[in-house]
């Protein structure tokens, strides 16, 4: 922790790296990835301050749409896409998913009731070689519904039939950093 602490009392030393930032933020990418430590979205986009809106969920699940009960997740999605006006939308699974490899497994989450029911809404459960220790297959299929779940978010399906908002499907993987995107017209995931 001391290295953390350290560097967060030296990083406002620099107050006209960060003066402009007061002024609002306007980034074009809305980037829905999973809660993991070894998953870090500006490292993986070079990004700087300002230009990503990220979303970071246990296992980067997107909720499905209810009007009548909000979540945290949809008020994230509404307010990137409507406000923020973001153009695109990257959904970043990653290899060795704890989330998507206890579903694959389906490891006995009992003795952890949230991450149990969290998990639930993962619906449909991803496939794959539960002895891959990576869960490639699965956590690319999972992606994958998750963007299928994001265009039933009114905000995004009236931004993409109105031509204003892409989707993205993106596969990290952390033991070796490519980065893979899914290709709609081929069905796979290969390399940026």
């Amino acid at each position: 922790m001391q290295p953390l602490i350290d560097n967060a009392r030296t990083f406002g030393r620099r107050p006209a790296d960060f003066a402009r930032l007061a002024e609002g933020q306007s980034p074009e990418v809305l980037f829905i990835t999973c809660s993991d430590s070894r998953v870090v979205p500006a490292l993986i986009t070079g990004a700087r301050p300002g230009e990503l809106f990220e979303l970071r969920t246990a296992g980067n699940i997107v909720p499905p749409y209810a009007s009548a009960h909000p979540t945290s997740e949809a008020a994230t999605i509404e307010y990137a896409v409507e406000v923020l006006g973001v153009r695109e939308v990257v959904v970043c699974g990653h290899s060795h998913c704890g989330a998507v490899g206890a579903l694959v497994r389906g490891d006995d989450l009992d003795a952890v009731p949230a991450v149990r029911d969290w998990l639930v809404q993962a619906a449909p459960l991803p496939r794959g070689a539960a002895e891959d220790p990576a869960v490639a297959e699965g956590v690319q299929a999972h992606v994958l519904t998750q963007v299928l779940r994001l265009r039933s978010y009114p905000c995004v399906e009236q931004r993409l039939a109105d031509g204003r908002l892409n989707l993205r499907a993106w596969y990290y993987e952390v033991h070796t950093g490519v980065v893979l995107a899914h290709c709609p017209r081929t069905d796979i995931f290969t390399a940026l």
